[in-house]
């Protein structure tokens, strides 16, 4: 992870949380599309960074897929685990570059800053709001409530 994305994640914290889970449903989606067609614009260039981004793409939609608010259709995970799956895939973003032998290629750039904006949307993301229909009882979440 990169300074500078360490630095965003520790304002995170303190970050006030201005995104709901309807615009965080739309800017997982286009964070998705972006992935996606930058896999494809990278694949004459660059397969390893092509491969990346198409797995950060369908790792995000996944993870929307299965949400439980706007725009999730298979709603069995709740916003909170969604958030901390978020977190994970900025993560992994940031360590594509490094981890498939291309961090010195241009290509690499577009990881990092995708990696940084993942982390902001993430840090002011409301993560506690109640999605557009009401939570059905998550078994992670009955967990958490009991430990």
């Amino acid at each position: 992870m990169s300074i500078l994305q360490k630095s965003v994640a520790m304002f995170g914290g303190r970050a006030p949380k201005v995104i709901g889970p309807t615009t965080h449903a739309v800017i997982d989606y286009v964070v998705a599309g972006t992935f996606l067609f930058a896999g494809v614009m990278f694949w004459r260039r660059n397969k390893r960074a092509a491969i990346g981004s198409l797995a950060c793409g369908a790792a995000t939609i996944v993870n929307s897929v299965f949400t439980d608010y706007p725009g999730g259709l298979v709603p069995e995970m709740s916003f909170q685990t969604h958030g901390r799956i978020d977190a994970g895939l900025a993560a992994l973003t940031a360590t594509i570059p490094s981890s498939m032998g291309f961090e010195e290629e241009r290509e690499a750039r577009f990881f990092e800053s995708s990696a940084i904006a993942e982390t902001i949307v993430t840090a002011l993301t409301d993560f506690d709001a109640v999605p557009h229909r009401a939570l059905r009882s998550h078994p992670e979440d009955a967990w958490e409530s009991s430990a």
